[in-house]
């Protein structure tokens, strides 16, 4: 029975009890009963007023016991009069202003570090208290090549070598994992504590453009000081080696003399040839910025097949090009592109040497254009080496148009791939972010 029906039927009962206690004795003497009874009515009011004044506070702290329920903490209690109850109804506010200040300042906290989540430039791996992914950051599924999280999968679940391999470390565990090619990644596997439990998470930070920049600067710096040195020095060879021969007499019959001649001609090509030499090597460190505009790729996939399309007939090579349903725009520089393209198509005929096929692709998710070929593919150990600078697989090689090719995809904000699939085709590929 609630507290307040145990009230009135106690003071109705004894006021009853009172009642018939006062009629028995008092039958006789009707101005003393009528007196009494009259007493006990008033009794009754006054007990009914002050059940009032006891339980309205009580009310008023039931309603704000529902408002807490609610997660209203706008609600505030208004003094009561009572010295008492307004002591408790102060309280009572001030912990209501407390516990909505907090909560202010968490949900502040809690926004502040959502953002800082979503903006951060390492890839961030949520876990639940059992190990399954809640969350990946934008950069996290960038550098997975995810399109969504893998919410509610464990991590040895998702089909990602890289999280494979850190659903084995232990907490507090960091270090470089290799991927792909020259692709490193500094990771470490972090918990914290939410709600009093521990919860892991994964902080994987890319390490391959720093070192390809780092790798920039190194052979940029050597190029140029290269190409200072053997220009200065090839332009005054050519002066003289001109010079001579405009300067040797003629004397026909002279099979000596023509020999000379002939020979300086010979040493003037060479220095013209190793001039150009050293100018390739040097485009490749003065690439400018990419001027960047929406373009079709399919447009340019098209032009770089009629421009490659001769050489390729002339090693009985099909060139194709795979046009995709929905029409493609990237937003890149289209010379850059299309000089990329053409050194990769020129690789691709190169490894096949005559025969095979080409395919010229682009994809939209992800972002990509691909250059594949049925060639013998990439020899042994060159998966890890073929992003070192000016790789090659020919003997007499310099690797020239596969670093430019590095390099415009490294300004467009991607990265280059070489990878000879399990189907036999090696691709070529431009990945943009």
């Amino acid at each position: 029975m609630r507290l307040n029906w145990q009230y009135f039927l106690y003071i109705g009962l004894l006021h009853l009890l009172l009642g018939v206690m006062a009629y028995w004795l008092l039958e006789e003497a009707t101005a003393w009963l009528l007196l009494i009874e009259l007493g006990l009515l008033c009794s009754l009011i006054i007990a009914y007023v002050l059940y009032r004044k006891f339980t309205h506070p009580l009310r008023l702290l039931g309603n704000g016991i529902e408002a807490i329920k609610d997660q209203d903490f706008a609600v505030r209690l208004r003094p009561t009069g009572s010295p008492e109850m307004d002591r408790l109804v102060k309280v009572y506010n001030h912990m209501l202003d407390h516990i909505r200040e907090e909560r202010r300042q968490v949900q502040e906290q809690h926004y502040f570090l959502d953002r800082l989540i979503q903006a951060s430039p390492a890839g961030i791996v949520l876990l639940d208290y059992d190990g399954h992914v809640t969350e990946i950051n934008p950069m996290g599924l960038e550098l997975l090549g995810l399109e969504k999280p893998p919410v509610g999968k464990k991590l040895e679940a998702v089909a990602h070598p890289l999280l494979q391999e850190l659903a084995q470390w232990q907490v507090g565990q960091s270090g470089i994992i290799s991927g792909k090619g020259q692709e490193r990644y500094r990771c470490e596997v972090v918990q914290f504590i939410h709600r009093g439990f521990h919860r892991r998470f994964l902080m994987i930070q890319e390490l391959s453009k720093e070192m390809l920049a780092t790798e920039k600067r190194a052979y940029a710096k050597v190029i140029r000081m290269m190409a200072h040195e053997v220009n200065n020095s090839i332009g005054a060879i050519n002066s003289i080696l001109q010079s001579t021969i405009e300067a040797y007499p003629e004397m026909p019959g002279d099979e000596f003399a023509e020999d000379i001649k002939a020979s300086l001609a010979v040493a003037h090509q060479r220095n013209q040839r190793l001039n150009q030499f050293m100018r390739n090597f040097a485009e490749v460190v003065r690439l400018p910025e990419p001027n960047r505009e929406w373009v079709a790729v399919s447009e340019v996939l098209e032009r770089v097949k009629q421009l490659m399309l001769p050489l390729a007939q002339q090693q009985n090579t099909n060139l194709e090009l795979v046009i995709p349903d929905q029409p493609i725009r990237f937003e890149i520089d289209e010379e850059q592109i299309e000089q990329a393209l053409v050194n990769m198509v020129k690789n691709a005929l190169e490894s096949l040497g005559g025969g095979g096929t080409i395919k010229l692709m682009s994809t939209a998710h992800p972002a990509q254009i691909v250059v594949a070929d049925n060639g013998p593919g990439l020899p042994p150990g060159a998966e890890q080496e073929w992003m070192s600078p000016f790789f090659s697989t020919k003997p007499d090689g310099q690797g020239i148009g596969l670093t430019l090719i590095k390099e415009i995809a490294r300004q467009h904000g991607g990265r280059c791939e070489l990878e000879t699939l399990p189907n036999g085709w090696t691709e070529c590929r431009i990945r943009f972010h």
